[in-house]
């Protein structure tokens, strides 16, 4: 293991034992955390990608069904992290696992949208996923997925506050140290949620924090071209992106 990947890894661990210990109500009927089952995943992208530095930590919200619920990374839709970040493993399963959102690891048929745009507007802009972390890191502010007995996504924003808080404080915590580790220039949030999250978790810290626009197809905008509205977006904070104008 990485000295890098070594420092951040404790962070991780801590964070998911604070999580541990908490308890979701009704309409959450599952909570699954991807660090735990799909850990094998998890270790071997901070191996392969987290670097003493870095310039720009993008912070996404927490994982989809179809992308990091199933391999552990952050956007993790399944080719992308296969193809280009190169790193394919065994998954286990959530205990208990939500029957109409199984957990298949690499062999999921399903592909998530937002984290395709992602992970493709990086492969675009950098063309190595090394040239991409050179620069750049992804994480999510929160490892956790919950899920109605409907199989409905529950955002951590819709979670009732006596839950809510108690989740922010420890993700708060993790983000600091995170923060503190990797000493980016700029943390950017993917979407505003996450970028609310930074803006209260760091505060009085010495980094600049932005936003840009979340790739979900629940975004009109995002539909009409995600990654050139993202490029502009990051040109725009004074953040040198290649790739194209759209």
């Amino acid at each position: 293991m990485t000295s890098a990947s070594s420092n951040l890894l404790p962070i991780f661990e801590s964070l998911c034992a604070a999580l541990g210990e908490l308890s979701f109500s009704p309409p959450v009927a599952y909570t699954y955390n991807p660090l735990e089952y799909a850990g094998e995943a998890w270790r071997a992208y901070l191996e392969r990608y987290a670097r003493g530095s870095c310039e720009v930590m993008f912070l996404g919200m927490n994982p989809g069904p179809w992308g990091m619920a199933q391999t552990g990374v952050p956007f993790g839709e399944i080719a992308a992290v296969r193809d280009w970040l190169g790193i394919e493993t065994s998954v286990g399963r959530p205990d208990p696992e939500h029957p109409k959102r199984p957990v298949t690891g690499f062999d999921c048929p399903r592909s998530e949208v937002s984290g395709r745009r992602f992970w493709g507007w990086a492969r675009d802009a950098f063309g190595s996923a090394d040239a991409f972390f050179d620069r750049c890191f992804v994480a999510n502010y929160c490892p956790l997925v919950w899920m109605e007995q409907s199989g409905r996504n529950r955002v951590p924003g819709k979670l009732p506050k006596a839950e809510r808080e108690p989740v922010s404080r420890a993700c708060d915590q993790a983000l600091l140290e995170l923060t503190e580790a990797l000493a980016p220039q700029w943390v950017i949030g993917i979407g505003t949620y996450a970028e609310a999250r930074a803006t209260h978790a760091l505060a009085g810290l010495d980094v600049k924090i932005g936003r840009i626009l979340h790739p979900s197809p629940a975004s009109p905008k995002a539909n009409r071209g995600w990654a050139g509205f993202a490029t502009e977006e990051m040109r725009a904070l004074g953040i040198g992106w290649p790739g194209s104008n759209p």
